[in-house]
């Protein structure tokens, strides 16, 4: 299943720079995993905000959830997920 994840980063603005940067890292190393395991396809900024969009593949919402769950921002995001189906245009004759 192919699923549009938005994501807002909600991280309190009186984080100390060295948590902050330490999480980012993190993120950063955690999306290059689920980057490798075929489960983050593609991802985008959102210009002026600190918000992403992804287009991420999994067996179902709970794999999905399992790799959200994994990364380290996951306490500070707000999220919302679509479940995409493919379009009759799309499909091959």
């Amino acid at each position: 299943m192919e699923f549009l994840v938005r994501t807002e980063n909600t991280l309190p603005p009186d984080t100390p720079d060295d948590v902050r940067e330490a999480l980012r890292k993190g993120e950063r190393e955690r999306a290059m995993q689920l980057r490798e395991a075929g489960i983050l396809k593609r991802l985008w900024r959102v210009p002026g905000r600190n918000a992403t969009i992804g287009l991420y593949e999994a067996a179902d919402p709970a794999q999905l959830h399992d790799a959200l769950a994994s990364l380290p921002m996951w306490k500070w995001m707000d999220i919302t997920v679509e479940a995409l189906a493919t379009h009759p245009q799309e499909k091959a004759p």
